[in-house]
């Protein structure tokens, strides 16, 4: 009994020390430096599943390319630039995201978590040739983000498709 209030204990403990490493920032990770677009290709997905990507049939050889495979968003009236702003508007106003650049065929966001403060990172491209916006959503900390990223894309495509 003694030591299942030890580990009760600890179990609080270290629930706390996690809560607070997350409100002081500590788990926010380092933005990564080769993000954005190269050749019409965003940065493939992550190594581990904490990532989506709509171009990861691009990297046939990539272990996670099947569980990170994502639809690109569609565009707006066939305007992929439209869709960049339509998507710049809507993230500016949620607090839990920050548009770190924006471009008219660009758009790179940090979605911060309210609790531990983890971020992920999305990118959004205006692909003119496939006439779609491609998309990548990845952790920057962590294993797994629990389809953190799968749902807030999907999210995103079901708010674009009642915008019309």
């Amino acid at each position: 009994m003694r030591a299942a209030r030890w580990l009760a204990a600890l179990a609080v403990v270290a629930a706390a020390l996690l809560l607070a490493a997350g409100r002081l920032g500590w788990l926010q990770g380092a933005p990564p430096a080769d993000l954005g677009v190269r050749d019409g290709r965003l940065k493939p997905p992550s190594a581990t599943p904490n990532s989506v990507s709509s171009q990861a049939d691009l990297y046939p050889e990539h272990p996670r390319r099947a569980d990170a495979r994502i639809e690109p968003l569609p565009a707006i009236g066939g305007d992929p630039r439209a869709t960049i702003a339509w998507l710049a508007a809507l993230l500016a106003a949620r607090a839990d995201a920050r548009i770190v650049e924006q471009r008219a065929d660009y758009l790179r966001v940090e979605f911060t978590t309210p609790w531990l403060r983890f971020v992920d990172d999305a990118e959004f491209w205006a692909d003119p040739a496939a006439g779609v916006v491609q998309v990548r959503s990845a952790s920057r900390l962590g294993r797994s983000d629990l389809g953190v990223n799968r749902a807030r894309v999907e999210a995103l495509r079901a708010q674009l498709s009642a915008a019309g």
